[in-house]
């Protein structure tokens, strides 16, 4: 029990002792940011359709306009000012495909190995002759139809049952 008190007695000075967790307001546009009017804002809700836009005194720009079609699409974009004093612009795409960004900033895939393509290639081409791996085993694509699955179990299963002891 007296372990416990010291011990909490020992967090609570440490607690005092340390400093602050930082605020937000160490950051460039945090003063920007903490009592940011609204500039403009416009929205448009319907039964099957939306738009809707806003912009702040601190830069921050958004707008975005979707359907209903098989679920909704929808299209849009946004801007900020980043720390470093960059504006950083998004424009995206929202549906069937899935959320589709696009941005100068936004890091692009590596380029598909060479390997991979030819593979692909491959796969079209048999494919397009008519032939399918749908990823099963079939013995008789391999020549080995005759050999018979219960040798082969007999044989997995002696040689799962012999051990040898361990040597120290």
């Amino acid at each position: 029990m007296q372990l416990l008190v010291i011990s909490a007695l020992f967090g609570l000075a440490a607690a005092a002792y340390s400093p602050a967790y930082p605020e937000q307001s160490n950051r460039p546009q945090a003063s920007f940011e903490k009592n940011a009017r609204i500039l403009a804002l416009d929205s448009d809700v319907k039964e099957d359709s939306f738009r809707y836009n806003y912009e702040t005194e601190n830069g921050i720009k958004a707008e975005e306009q979707g359907r209903e079609v098989d679920g909704i699409e929808a299209q849009g974009g946004f801007q900020y000012t980043g720390d470093d004093g960059q504006v950083y612009a998004i424009s995206y795409a929202a549906g069937q495909g899935g959320f589709q960004a696009q941005g100068a900033h936004i890091p692009t895939a590596p380029p598909t190995p060479e390997a991979i393509l030819k593979a692909l290639e491959q796969n079209a081409r048999d494919e397009a002759a008519g032939i399918i791996d749908d990823g099963q085993y079939n013995p008789g694509k391999y020549g080995d139809a005759s050999f018979p699955q219960q040798q082969y179990r007999a044989q997995a299963q002696a040689s799962a049952s012999y051990r040898q002891p361990y040597k120290y």
